[in-house]
């Protein structure tokens, strides 16, 4: 089974307005019928987050998902297997796969989350 098909949980911010809005967005475009998808709202959820070795501060600052097989992506892997599960952002996640644009992307990506966490107080 490819990692397109194999079911996925993504960890993302529920205190954040922006990670949920961007939930939505995915949802809208994925068009709601993705039963392989499952969101889970890491808010207050330390202990569980660290059964699965995943740090919870790591887990405000890079997106992360479980694989069906058990496994933890983060940062721009995550972001590119997500996107991969919807036709109009499959281009995309190539091009941010790409060597020459993971770099720079990965650093802007962090820059912006610690700008968002900052503003809200939450580091």
């Amino acid at each position: 089974m490819s990692i397109q098909q194999q079911s996925i949980t993504v960890f993302y911010d529920g205190a954040c307005p922006r990670c949920v809005k961007d939930r939505y967005l995915y949802e809208r475009l994925a068009g709601y019928t993705d039963q392989q998808i499952i969101w889970f709202d890491i808010t207050d959820q330390d202990s569980y987050l660290k059964s699965l070795s995943i740090d919870p501060r790591l887990a405000l600052t890079e997106l992360h998902l479980q694989l069906g097989d058990g496994r933890i992506l983060s940062e721009l892997d995550a972001y590119i297997v997500l996107m991969q599960r919807v036709s109009v952002l499959k281009p995309l996640a190539w091009l941010i796969a790409l060597p020459v644009i993971r770099p720079s992307l990965a650093k802007l990506y962090h820059q912006r989350v610690m700008q968002r966490l900052k503003a809200s107080g939450r580091i």
